[in-house]
């Protein structure tokens, strides 16, 4: 039987160490949560914490609205930054970076909008937990505010799902004023134009199922998703420079949380089938006009979308048809759980 290929090998051990660093993270996470809900009084405590099969934790948005939770508003000082010590322990460098330059968008957005009611509020942004913190609890938390919902699902103790997870901005570019040419998820509309632009003629039209863009995502905020209605260009008939093309772009999606996190869902996307992902289009073909695409495989779906206020105003999100909320394993963990009972 010939010896395994130094790849394979590599492969192998990369495999193997997956679940392991994934329960490192979620190791941290408990602690972060733990240490963030020791810190709350008595009242704050009664706003954060929910039980784990609450309805509310699915009850995720992403527009600016009331929520359940305790709002950076009521933290101290202290407390705050163990919040956003929390929000660390999920996220990557660069999705902490998208994050605070989406809240900071906030006191654009009170600016331009000349509001006096509070109703722009970089403070507004939320904390909720389902379920106990714990070495071997499932529970799950979820950091949210006008144009973030973070969802984060903890199984065991060692799984971490962070399905659904949205991102938007408004203005998706800043054109006035000191922060003037900012764009928060410019690199997900560039590499989305550079894609679909790589396309020969066949491929275009076999990819752009609409010549005007949507106006918002499909699923919205859905609390459970299936696979969209095919559509658009499978990766089977890109060649291999526009197939690493749209696989760099999943990928910019996964860098918004911790590598550890990121690598795992990538295997786990590559597992099932590269060839099977679809890259759809609708609307313009550059950044004067409104866009949409979507990335749709076996496992997830990607959205992104730019229509509101003149192709000023983006919303991405990231879903897993049996991974949102990690409702499939906790489903299964729940049940051995009273089994045993």
């Amino acid at each position: 039987m010939p010896r395994p290929t130094l790849p394979v090998l590599a492969l192998l051990a990369l495999l193997t160490c997956l679940p392991l660093r994934a329960h490192e993270v979620a190791a941290e996470m408990t602690q972060a949560a733990r240490t963030f809900l020791d810190a709350l009084d008595a009242g704050q405590r009664k706003l954060a914490n929910y039980p784990l099969t609450d309805a509310e934790r699915e009850n995720w948005n992403f527009v600016p609205l009331a929520r359940q939770g305790v709002p950076f508003k009521r933290l101290t000082t202290d407390q705050q930054a163990l919040g956003l010590a929390l929000l660390r322990t999920g996220l990557s460098q660069t999705g902490q970076a998208k994050a605070q330059a989406i809240i900071a968008l906030e006191l654009v957005l009170k600016e331009l909008e000349k509001d006096t009611k509070g109703r722009r509020d970089p403070t507004l942004y939320y904390l909720t937990f389902f379920g106990e913190p714990g070495p071997s609890a499932h529970w799950g938390w979820r950091f949210e505010g006008h144009h973030l919902s973070f969802n984060f699902t903890i199984i065991g103790g060692r799984h971490v799902f962070f399905a659904p997870s949205f991102i938007g901005s408004n203005p998706a570019e800043v054109r006035a004023g000191p922060r003037r040419g900012e764009r928060p998820l410019g690199a997900e509309e560039d590499q989305g134009l550079a894609l679909v632009n790589a396309l020969d003629a066949d491929q275009r039209r076999e990819a752009i199922f609409a010549q005007e863009a949507l106006k918002e995502i499909v699923t919205t905020n859905r609390k459970r998703v299936d696979p969209l209605a095919p559509a658009g260009l499978p990766a089977a008939r890109l060649n291999p420079a526009q197939r690493e093309q749209l696989l760099a772009l999943v990928r910019l999606y996964l860098d918004r949380w911790r590598p550890e996190l990121a690598t795992e869902k990538f295997a786990e996307i590559s597992a099932a089938g590269v060839d099977r992902i679809t890259f759809a289009w609708a609307g313009g073909l550059n950044r004067s006009k409104a866009t949409y695409y979507r990335i749709q495989g076996p496992t997830f779906l990607i959205e992104f979308d730019n229509f509101q206020n003149q192709a000023n105003h983006s919303h991405t999100v990231f879903r897993e048809f049996k991974g949102d909320f990690g409702h499939d394993v906790l489903a299964e963990h729940l049940a051995r759980d009273h089994a045993r009972k």
